[in-house]
């Protein structure tokens, strides 16, 4: 079968969206084609993002590619996948402009995961993977019915069907990726990286996948939700052939970078520069200072509350209290750069205790943001507190309480946010 997976070329004007707006490797569907290659079948990845290309050039390619199957992801790479910009007006043009040179048009990312009905009547597709994908894509090549290829959505006599829930990859079975030299040469962009600028390439790699934790906050019941690691030795293998196409920054999109002493013992030795995301209490000081010696630069770590009221409402499930955190936050950065302690607006904090925590950080060199107001997403277990599981209207719905809970938002964000409706009522071609 030919396959062909389009990354589409983001923007977010007027969107609630709080992820890097720069274009970043798509793992997902790079890993997707891998798998496809290894079993026989043509793939073709055209990051439309990356590579700066309109609807027209997408169209054109496919075009002269003739796949039987497109992949089309509604999300920026997984990195941003339980941070997902709730309108679909991007992935919404892009289906429109290549619907009849697509063959089976299949959606791919957090939206079709969590409001799979949503997904399949804005999208026009004809199917749409609940979970993640790489397995699913591969599974849906090579079935002679794609209607019993569990984890995909379809629409059946005017009802939404599906074979089984969400799917979780098993990462023992994704191979190290490898990049074409021109995917590498475009990728200036070192995801939340301060210290310095860019002095060659940068790329996003994973080491593993899910959280542990079931923070009230974080969009993941329905993907990237059971923690699992990649094997130590593809995901070294993976470094290392980045490495020799001159990646000088590497970027872990895991959801939560745990402490594990071998990855970090490997990385110290091969003297590279990257990034985490984390949270402090899980790291003792050796192991604070081994993440340093390692070559780590950036930490985005999630401290939420300054408060142990406020942690406990967001099920943080904390092993600290705030005094403590703060320290922590401080004894990283005397290894790392940059360390940044991620706030979330909360009712239980006082505001002149945020101040107070903030001055203390960032008299300790930690950066502190505005506390940023909380977003339901649909895929958050915030979301089923406020209105049980997502319906069709899930994204609509959390949007409008969103804007109308709020009137000043964050430092994250340049302009309000604009409503869905209106978001995907501009259907422009991109």
């Amino acid at each position: 079968m030919r396959v062909a997976l389009i990354n589409p070329p983001w923007r977010f004007e007027g969107s609630v969206y709080f992820g890097c707006r720069q274009p970043h490797l798509p793992l997902e569907l790079a890993y997707a084609e891998a798998l496809l290659r290894a079993a026989g079948h043509e793939a073709l990845l055209i990051d439309a993002h990356l590579f700066g290309l309109d609807a027209d050039e997408v169209r054109r390619r496919l075009a002269d590619f003739r796949p039987d199957m497109t992949a089309l992801a509604t999300a920026p790479t997984y990195l941003f996948w339980r941070c997902a910009q709730p309108e679909l007006r991007v992935p919404q043009a892009m289906a429109a402009a290549v619907r009849r040179v697509a063959g089976l048009l299949v959606a791919v990312g957090p939206h079709g995961s969590t409001t799979p009905g949503a997904a399949l009547a804005k999208l026009g597709a004809d199917a749409v993977v609940m979970g993640e994908c790489e397995q699913t894509l591969l599974r849906l090549a090579e079935a002679a019915d794609p209607a019993r290829v569990p984890g995909v959505a379809r629409v059946e006599d005017g009802a939404v069907v599906a074979l089984g829930g969400a799917q979780a990859v098993d990462l023992a079975a994704l191979p190290a990726l490898a990049w074409p030299e021109a995917f590498i040469r475009r990728h200036h962009h070192h995801h939340h990286r301060f210290d310095r600028a860019p002095d060659g390439p940068g790329a996003e790699v994973e080491f593993s996948r899910g959280c542990p934790y079931a923070c009230t906050f974080c969009a993941k019941l329905d993907f990237r939700d059971a923690y699992r690691r990649r094997p130590l030795a593809t995901v070294l293998d993976e470094i290392d052939r980045l490495r020799t196409q001159g990646v000088t920054y590497f970027y872990f999109i895991d959801e939560i970078f745990l402490p594990h002493r071998p990855l970090l013992e490997a990385l110290a030795e091969r003297g590279v520069a990257f990034g985490v995301q984390t949270r402090m209490d899980l790291w003792k000081p050796d192991m604070i200072e081994l993440l340093g010696r390692a070559g780590c630069v950036s930490i985005e770590a999630g401290l939420e509350s300054v408060s142990a009221a406020g942690r406990a409402a967001l099920e943080k499930a904390c092993r600290l209290d705030t005094a403590a955190l703060v320290e922590r936050l401080i004894l990283a950065k005397r290894h790392v750069p940059f360390v940044q302690a991620n706030l979330i607006r909360s009712p239980e904090d006082d505001a002149d205790d945020v101040g107070r925590w903030r001055r203390r950080l960032m008299d300790g060199g930690v950066w502190a943001n505005d506390p940023v107001p909380l977003f339901p997403y649909p895929g958050a277990p915030e979301y089923r507190r406020l209105w049980g599981a997502p319906d069709d209207t899930a994204w609509e719905r959390a949007v409008e309480h969103y804007l109308g809970l709020f009137d000043r938002f964050c430092d994250l964000q340049d302009e309000r946010p604009r409503p869905l409706a209106e978001l995907e009522a501009r259907r422009e071609a991109p």
